[in-house]
């Protein structure tokens, strides 16, 4: 279930702000950086799980116009559905650390989300591979990586967020960007 461009900006990001985006383009990249959902079960029975919500992470030390080596941590709300269509909540814990970031560049950062679903199941996902673009202000980011323990050990995963600062670009110059909410999409395929 691929994140909606319209409902992300319209219902977290934008209240208030005062901030103008074309729509079209940010739908354009929005749909050229996210996958089709997840589909059936694959030849080892396990079957996909696509999970949606929203994160909020904070970066260590804030990011700023110089490059540094940054720890990133984010809480992430997932609504997730399984090949066959049934849903449940879960949640997210993810950590990163990227040897190079500032408010306009990010390295390659290599990360670990352990997601808990409602049903006391959790999969453990190491992410290693890294693609950035900004458009807008918007920062997406598409992550692959595999569930390393717990439900789909073995299975290929990928991670799309479309993040925005919580703060003016502007605290680039002065105190640094403290942190981001975004839109987050987790893919554990068959």
């Amino acid at each position: 279930m691929p994140i909606d461009a319209d409902d992300y900006l319209e219902g977290h990001m934008w209240r208030g702000r005062g901030a103008t985006v074309t729509l079209g383009t940010l739908a354009l990249v929005v749909s050229s950086l996210v996958w089709a959902p997840a589909g059936q079960a694959g030849a080892s029975g396990y079957e996909a799980v696509t999970c949606t919500g929203n994160s909020h992470s904070r970066y260590d030390p804030p990011l700023t116009l110089l490059p540094r080596e940054t720890r990133n941590h984010a809480d992430v709300r997932y609504t997730c559905t399984t090949g066959s269509g049934r849903t449940a909540p879960a949640t997210g814990s993810f950590d990163a650390f990227a040897p190079s970031a500032s408010c306009v560049s990010l390295s390659s950062a290599n990360g670990t989300e352990t997601v808990r679903y409602a049903d006391g199941g959790r999969s453990v996902i190491v992410l290693d591979g890294l693609t950035t673009a900004r458009v807008a202000g918007v920062l997406f980011i598409r992550q692959s990586g595999r569930v390393t323990e717990g439900r789909g050990k073995g299975h290929f995963v990928r991670r799309t967020v479309a993040a925005l600062p919580r703060q003016l670009p502007t605290d680039c110059l002065t105190s640094g960007l403290q942190g981001t909410r975004s839109a987050v999409q987790l893919e554990i395929l068959p």
